[in-house]
């Protein structure tokens, strides 16, 4: 699973069967301290909850399109739930 920031919404003119009323958000990447990596993503959102400015974990690849209702539809990235609270140990701060 990997870490990440709701930072914007996607409205595709065009969906893919398998992939309707299915939400897409961009999302900043982020590392363990919650600081930016890489560049922003498109997700799915398969929790349908998720908005911007929330911390979110997502999955890539083969297990993103697995996550979803219809299988093996083409996206790359799921978002598969919202982070409530991070808890890192002593001597590590965000």
């Amino acid at each position: 699973m990997l870490l990440g920031r709701v930072i914007g919404t996607v409205t595709p003119c065009v969906r893919y069967e398998g992939l309707e009323g299915v939400p897409f958000l961009l999302v900043q990447p982020l590392d363990k301290k919650q600081q930016p990596v890489d560049k922003p993503l498109v997700c799915a959102d398969v929790t349908r909850m998720a908005g911007p400015g929330e911390l979110i974990y997502y999955e890539g690849g083969r297990e993103a399109a697995l996550a979803l209702p219809v299988p093996f539809v083409p996206v790359d990235h799921t978002i598969i739930g919202i982070v409530d609270d991070v808890d890192l140990p002593p001597g590590v701060r965000p």
